[in-house]
C-alpha cells in the first residue's frame, strides 16, 4: 500500500462524516494529489449508477469532489433497507441475493475479503484515500463483526479524525466516551477531534478542548460553524423550513416522504431555486393550501407497494388525487411513476401486487432483473404544466425493478397514456398535469432547471470548492497536510 489514508469517524450518525469526507477529497485534490474516497459499507437508499453497478450517493459525490471517476471499489458494500429488519445487499455494484438472506453478523466474514481487496487496490493506485466510517466506532455490540470502522482504520493504518455534532449537546462526553471505548492501538489512530455544527461564541468552549486533550492526548483541531447552505445533498436527511431559497415564495414543491423513500438527494438543486419552497410531507394536512401552481412529487421508493400502502393509510392518496383533480401538477419519479399508474403486478415476488393511484393509465409489471444504468433521453412534446420540457434532452440514471406500459383496456376505451420519452421512460396524462418518469436526476440537469424555472444553480464543482475553502479556514494551520505526510 502506497497511499496515505485519512479517515473520518463520527461519534454518532449525522455528526457530519459524509460532508467532511467530501470536503477533504476536494481539499487534497487541490494540493495536486491523486485522491479517491472509500466507504466499506454504506446503508442508504440513495444510490448512483457507475460503470459496474451502483454505489452510495455520498461516495459518488466524494469521487467527483476528488476529481476521480466514481466506481464500485469506492463503496464495495451497499445495504439498501427494504424493511426495518431487511436490506437488499449490493456487493461490488451488484445485488447479491444470497448475502441479502444472511443475518448481519454472518455476512461480515463473507464480504471482508472483497472489501479489503478493494481498499488495497485503491491504496496502491493513489496518493490519498479519504475513508468514511459509519455510525460510531464505539458500537461495541457490533465490534466483533466490524467491517467499516476501526477494522478498516487499522488495516489502512489511517490517520483518523473523530467528528461530533455540537448542536446536539454533550459533545465533549461524546468525544471522550467514543475514544475511551476503543482499544489502545485504535486510540492511537485518532489524530484530532472536530466540533461540527457550532453556533455561538467559540470562546465559551474553553476550557473543554484543553481538558479533553489532557484526558486523551488528542487535540481539538477544528471548530466548524453551523453552515446550512453549503449546497451538498444530505445523505439520508430530509429538508425542513430552511429549504426556502432566496426571495418571496412563488411555488411550493411538496415531496411525499414515505418510509422507504430513495434517492432523495436528487432534490437538492430545488433548494437553490429562487422563489421555491421545498417541503417534505407525511400527512394530508401538510398539503392543505396548495394552489394549482404548486407541485406534488412522488419520489423514488425502495419498497413501492409498501410505501403506496403507507400513503393510503395516511389518506395522502386522496389528497394527491384532489390536487391533480384541480389541475395541480403531480410528478412521479421511478417508484413514484409506478404508484401513479392503475396497478402494480408482481409475478416474481419482488415488491408486491396492488392497485395504483389511478392518475396515469399505465400498469407496472415487476421484473426479476434490475435495471441499473445511466441514460440520456429527449422529452417529446408535452402539454399543460410540463410543456416547457418539450424537446429538452436530459441526462440521468435508472435504478428500478419493473417495466411500465399503457393499460390495455383503458387504452382501448380511449384513455391513452402519452409516452413522452422513448423506451417507456416517461408518461403524461391527457390533461397534461400528471407526469411520471423512470429517470432520476431530473433537477440536477441545468437544462431542466432553465426550462422549468428559468434558473441556474451553483455547479457541483463550485460546491466542492466551497467545502474545501471552508475546512481550510477552520482547521488548524498545517494540520490537514500533516495527515498525509
Amino acid at each position: 500500500m502506497t497511499a496515505k489514508a485519512v479517515m473520518v469517524l463520527g461519534t454518532t450518525s449525522g455528526a457530519g462524516k459524509s460532508w467532511l469526507t467530501t470536503a477533504l477529497c476536494r481539499y487534497y485534490a487541490r494540493q495536486g494529489l491523486k485522491v479517491v474516497p472509500f466507504k466499506a459499507q454504506n446503508m442508504s437508499n440513495n444510490a448512483r449508477v457507475v460503470s459496474s453497478g451502483e454505489i452510495g450517493s455520498a461516495q459518488y459525490f466524494q469521487a467527483l469532489a476528488a476529481n476521480a471517476v466514481p466506481e464500485v471499489r469506492m463503496n464495495p458494500l451497499l445495504l439498501k433497507p427494504e424493511k426495518d429488519t431487511q436490506s437488499q445487499v449490493v456487493l461490488m455494484g451488484q445485488v447479491n441475493a444470497e448475502l441479502s438472506r444472511m443475518d448481519w453478523r454472518s455476512r461480515s466474514k463473507h464480504v471482508w475479503p472483497v472489501i479489503a481487496q478493494a481498499l488495497d487496490e485503491l491504496m496502491a493506485e493513489n496518493d490519498v484515500v479519504v475513508i468514511e466510517g459509519a455510525g460510531s466506532p464505539a458500537e461495541i455490540n457490533l465490534k466483533s463483526s466490524d467491517i467499516v470502522n476501526m477494522r478498516i482504520a487499522m488495516h489502512a493504518q489511517a490517520n483518523c479524525l473523530l467528528v461530533t455534532d455540537v448542536d446536539r449537546g454533550g459533545a465533549f462526553a461524546h468525544l471522550y466516551g467514543t475514544w475511551a471505548m476503543l482499544e489502545l492501538e485504535e486510540q492511537q489512530r485518532i489524530k484530532g477531534f472536530v466540533l461540527n455544527k457550532f453556533r455561538g461564541d467559540a470562546a465559551l468552549l474553553a476550557p473543554g478542548p484543553q481538558m479533553l486533550q489532557d484526558l486523551t492526548r488528542v487535540p481539538t483541531v477544528a471548530t466548524l460553524p453551523m453552515w446550512w447552505q453549503h449546497g451538498l445533498p444530505e445523505e439520508d436527511g430530509v429538508f425542513d423550513d430552511r429549504s426556502r431559497s432566496s426571495g418571496a415564495v412563488t411555488r411550493t414543491i411538496a415531496v411525499i416522504a414515505y418510509p422507504r423513500i430513495s434517492n432523495l438527494d436528487e432534490f437538492q438543486p430545488l433548494k437553490n431555486v429562487s422563489g421555491v419552497h421545498l417541503k417534505w410531507v407525511r400527512s394530508p394536512a401538510e398539503l392543505l393550501g396548495l394552489s394549482a401552481s404548486d407541485w406534488i412529487i412522488l419520489p423514488g421508493s425502495k419498497a413501492t407497494s409498501a410505501d403506496l400502502a403507507w400513503l393510503r393509510a395516511q389518506g395522502l392518496d386522496q389528497a394527491v388525487a384532489a390536487h391533480a383533480g384541480r389541475g395541480g401538477a403531480v410528478l412521479g419519479i421511478c417508484g413514484g411513476l409506478q404508484m401513479l399508474g392503475e396497478a402494480l403486478i408482481d409475478p416474481h415476488g419482488i415488491d408486491g401486487n396492488g392497485p395504483g393511484l389511478g392518475l396515469l393509465p399505465v400498469v407496472t409489471v415487476f421484473d426479476q432483473a434490475k435495471t441499473v444504468q445511466r441514460k440520456q433521453a429527449l422529452f417529446a412534446p408535452l402539454t399543460g404544466v410540463w410543456a416547457s420540457l418539450s424537446g429538452v434532452r436530459v441526462q440521468g440514471y435508472e435504478i428500478h425493478h419493473g417495466q411500465t406500459a399503457p393499460h390495455t383496456a383503458m387504452a382501448a376505451a380511449g384513455d391513452v397514456a402519452c409516452p413522452v420519452m422513448p423506451e417507456g421512460l416517461a408518461w403524461q396524462n391527457a390533461a397534461g398535469n400528471v407526469l411520471g418518469l423512470y429517470l432520476h436526476g431530473l433537477f440536477e440537469d441545468p437544462r431542466v432547471l432553465q426550462a422549468l424555472f428559468g434558473a441556474t444553480t451553483p455547479t457541483l464543482d463550485s460546491v466542492f470548492d466551497g467545502l474545501a475553502d471552508y475546512i481550510g479556514q477552520h482547521f488548524e494551520a498545517g494540520f490537514l497536510q500533516s495527515l498525509t505526510r
